[in-house]
């Protein structure tokens, strides 16, 4: 009889015991930088929807409601947002702004410089569970 030794995985050395290989722990995920509109999803995985946008002068996104917590990282140029019946608001880069489940949004971008800023959907909205 062979008895077949199945792999072993050390997550705190990265080496997978039983055949001595060392393997990644991490994941290395790559964002595109760019001067025109950009909309791109850069992780869709079960935890979280974490996209990267480029907006330029006279860009938005259309409105929408928010169907996840939304995190808004601003890193470059001044976001625009509307929620709800507010008056709108401006954040500059910097800032992180949390928008709530199920809230109605307008973004904008009313500035000569690019806005750059990545947006966190956490739970990934595939796996949002309204209580």
């Amino acid at each position: 009889m062979v008895t077949e030794l199945s792999s072993k995985f050390n997550y705190n050395t990265g080496r997978d015991i039983l055949k001595g290989e060392i393997k990644m722990i991490e994941k290395n995920y790559k964002f595109n930088k760019s001067s025109k509109k950009n909309v791109a999803k850069v992780i869709d995985d079960d935890n979280l929807l974490l996209m990267h946008m480029t907006l330029t002068k006279g860009t938005g996104l259309a409105e929408h409601f928010s169907n996840s917590n939304v995190y808004m990282v601003i890193i470059k140029g001044i976001l625009t947002i509307k929620l709800g019946e507010q008056e709108e608001k401006e954040y500059q880069k910097g800032n992180i702004v949390n928008i709530p489940y199920n809230i109605k949004m307008n973004i904008n971008n009313f500035n000569e410089e690019i806005l750059e800023f990545f947006v966190i959907k956490a739970p990934n909205p595939k796996n949002y569970v309204s209580i």
